[in-house]
């Protein structure tokens, strides 16, 4: 009763405040979310035009005709050049240098800037010097500045910094080049900028020696991927069924979740400190504190944190780059990065072949953080609104990589439309990526619409669902968390009550009358017992008017608060209600399409409806949290993903795979291929596989058999060292699968455990058991389509 009394407290506290009251110090800036990247050659933001007196005087622009595609341009992904230009009309070429304010043309040879040219995206470049300074033109000149502002410090999606170049072949003599200013779309000039291209200066890169290094994370591992196929012409590889890359543009893009997969301008953009957003000592982290912390959590100590903005004492070190001191961490952090790219190309080269990437996020925890000021939010909380920003920028991720590698397509990270497409991938040794939704306003189709927003037709869906299918998803949850048109949420409990309620303005709709199927979340004691007050009509009006709740989460709930402070109901309760009409036509159209339906989401009521569909049209699910209805989705050809034990017994060798070691078991009686992937759910809130040698959580018997370097995967291609993230060298022993970099390690650990290498073999089997459900539900969507 104290903290629903509490609770009370800090509703009263705040509701107070009106409108604008604040819990917390702005933060200062977005270490979250790396700013939008353009293609190579695109016009971005125009500069202020010259007077119409001024325009007069100049020679009239010429028509050029069109840059043309040149595949040089990729080629100068990190290596060292000086730069040098001339007039067209001229000959001789002036090199690029140190200048007394900041760079200008006229240096000699000897003299000239030697600079590391870093892809940012695919053939548009950072110039970094040899005293680790880059070249930008601003204000109207050369500037060589140390450090460089973007769209994240500057909490601002439309700034553009002026560090970024496109390198273009030159229309004017092919055999050279020429250069253009992204933020401007003007053209390099010896005395600046122009807009016209006819200005452009002839540009020649000469290669040098000695360039600075620009900061990048080490992969720790040496060898190329070479097995793609085991013997019997099955795909080599693991599969990750359930991965959420570029969560930090989820919830509003800013700091709630921080660090990025990626940044045009290298890791210490994208993995800085966390400190603008997460405050000093993270004591801003008041999401990442609550989720964390568990069921050891002090809920008053929370609720203090609410209204003053700050966690009660330290919460956690903030420092990203170079010295990562306590994140990356997914067992014990999960609002921090997972996924840097080069955590997950060293996966890849462990086996990693495979990754579903969800984009995700939740408006409900957005906007209590927003709307009570404790922290900012650079666009709309709309689920919809960071899936669109998430799929953009997977595919931005693509080119980010390509450019690493030397132009388009070079790169190992390749998004894949369908199963022909990840086979090709796959067996060309790199991974296949395929898009999903994880979203609980699937399609903005609200079980209570926004004010002046209509509730979903089958019209809606069938053209939301050609909108996203032809971006490329490929893989669709019906319904997440909380109530949509489509089904009652999944049933999640605690926070996830409150959170219904604040979407919805209903009462909680848990009923002990449950159908006897397995489930991941629909299960148990109700927390908030007073809450809950099953409805006949899941679309009846609701109790609550909660259209207020994003302005002000605390005003919105005061009225309220008595339904908080309720006794929890003990038992095993489920929600009343399943899938609606919609629900079941969003259903028959995922499957009239070809499309991956995502199961465990589903409560209790419509999982048991969506397995009679599915039988209904022999098509395949995925239970990518793990549900395989006892086996039944193996009869249907779908997959699912297995669970790891943290601690080994030396009495029960391989005993951390017991799960996998049932789940083969169910396969060989269903008649399915016999495969099983990963579900790490990385970014997703879930956290990672803990560590063997923790001293702070020891294991209740001795562990033995440690990991130790180096060793090599068990494809037997690469060979992996101890891994570091910037100055912090990783001890998988002692911290546990800490990123997803630490795939390798964490199959060895299991080896070591003593799984057999059949049970493995089965784990690098599971890219092929993915695609073999997918291309079972492709064929399939093509005979009910012809039904």
């Amino acid at each position: 009763m104290q903290t629903r009394l509490l609770l009370l407290l800090l509703c009263t506290s705040l509701g107070a405040c009106g409108d604008g009251c604040s819990s917390g110090e702005q933060p200062a800036g977005d270490m979250s979310a790396p700013e939008d990247m353009t293609p190579a050659g695109q016009d971005m933001r125009q500069a202020d035009m010259a007077s119409d007196a001024s325009m007069d005087m100049r020679e009239p622009e010429l028509d050029l005709g069109p840059v043309a595609d040149d595949p040089r341009v990729y080629a100068f992904a990190s290596s060292c050049q000086r730069l040098k230009a001339r007039a067209h009309d001229e000959s001789v070429f002036e090199y690029l240098g140190k200048g007394e304010q900041g760079f200008e043309f006229g240096a000699q040879p000897m003299q000239a800037s030697r600079f590391r040219m870093r892809a940012a995206d695919l053939g548009t470049y950072l110039f970094y010097d040899e005293e680790a300074r880059f070249l930008v033109h601003t204000d109207g000149a050369f500037a060589r500045p140390a450090e460089l502002e973007s769209a994240l410090t500057m909490l601002d999606d439309s700034f553009k910094p002026g560090a970024r170049w496109v390198l273009q072949g030159s229309v004017r003599e092919p055999e050279f080049f020429q250069l253009k200013h992204v933020a401007t779309g003007h053209y390099l000039t010896r005395e600046g900028l122009s807009e016209r291209m006819q200005d452009a200066v002839v540009v020649d890169l000469e290669p040098a020696q000695d360039c600075a290094t620009f900061p990048e994370l080490t992969l720790d591992a040496t060898g190329d991927v070479g097995r793609t196929t085991f013997d019997d012409g099955t795909l080599y590889g693991a599969v990750d069924t359930h991965s959420h890359i570029l969560s930090n543009f989820g919830f509003g893009g800013a700091g709630i979740f921080h660090g990025s997969a990626f940044h045009p301008f290298g890791v210490e953009h994208a993995l800085g400190s966390c400190e603008p957003f997460h405050g000093e000592e993270g004591r801003g982290d008041l999401f990442g504190y609550g989720f964390d912390n568990g069921g050891e959590l002090d809920q008053n100590a929370l609720l203090q944190g609410l209204v003053t903005g700050k966690t009660p004492e330290f919460n956690h070190f903030t420092d990203g780059w170079p010295t990562f001191t306590q994140w990356p961490s997914a067992p014990r952090s999960s609002t921090h990065q997972t996924q840097y790219y080069r955590w997950l190309e060293r996966a890849h080269k462990g086996g990693l072949r495979l990754m579903i990437q969800h984009a995700t996020s939740n408006q409900i925890i957005c906007e209590l953080l927003e709307g009570s000021n404790a922290q900012p939010t650079r666009y709309s909380c709309n689920d919809m609104v960071a899936v669109d920003r998430i799929l953009i920028e997977t595919r931005n991720m693509e080119r980010y990589i390509d450019a690493q590698h030397g132009g388009p397509g070079k790169g190992w990270f390749r998004i894949v439309e369908s199963p022909q497409q990840a086979r090709e991938v796959i067996a060309q040794g790199k991974m296949a990526i395929v898009l999903g939704i994880e979203t609980s306003n699937l399609f903005d189709c609200f079980l209570v619409p926004p004010d002046g927003v209509s509730r979903c037709t089958q019209a809606d869906v069938l053209a939301q669902l050609d909108a996203y299918e032809a971006r490329g998803v490929r893989v669709i949850f019906p319904v997440h968390k909380h109530d949509n048109g489509f089904s009652a949420g999944d049933g999640s409990r605690t926070l996830i009550e409150l959170g219904n309620f604040a979407q919805t303005g209903h009462y909680s709709n848990f009923t002990q009358d449950c159908p006897d199927v397995p489930t991941a979340f629909d299960k148990g004691a109700v927390t908030f017992g007073d809450l809950n007050q099953p409805r006949a009509d899941y679309f009846g009006e609701p109790y609550a008017d909660m259209s207020k709740f994003g302005r002000n989460p605390a005003k919105a709930l005061l009225p309220h608060a008595g339904l908080f402070m309720g006794e929890a109901l003990e038992g095993d309760y489920c929600q009343s209600a399943g899938m609606t009409p919609l629900g079941e036509f969003l259903l028959e159209e995922l499957m009239r399409r070809g499309m991956v339906i995502e199961l465990d989401h589903l409560p209790r009521r419509g999982y048991v409806r969506a397995f009679e569909m599915l039988r209904a049209s022999d098509y395949p699910g995925a239970g990518t949290h793990g549900n395989n209805n006892r086996g039944e989705l193996y009869e249907l050809g779908g997959v699912s993903k297995f669970s790891i034990g943290r601690c080994s017994d030396s009495t029960k060798p391989g005993e951390r795979l017991s799960s996998l070691r049932q789940r083969l078991v169910q396969m060989q009686q269903a008649g399915s291929y016999p495969a099983e992937g990963f579900g790490f759910d990385l970014n997703g809130f879930a956290g990672g596989t803990g560590p063997r040698f923790a001293e702070d959580e020891p294991c209740p018997t001795p562990q033995e058999n440690p990991v130790t370097y180096p060793f090599t995967s068990f494809a037997g291609d690469v060979t992996f060292t101890q891994p570091s993230v910037g100055e912090r060298v990783i001890d998988f022993n002692a911290e546990g699968f800490v990123h997803i970099g630490m795939m390798p390690e964490l199959v060895e650990d299991l080896r070591h455990d003593g799984a057999s290498d059949e049970e493995i073999e089965a784990i690098f089997r599971s890219a092929e058991g993915y695609i073999r459900m997918w291309e079972k539900a492709q064929r399939r969507g093509q005979e009910i389509s012809t039904q």
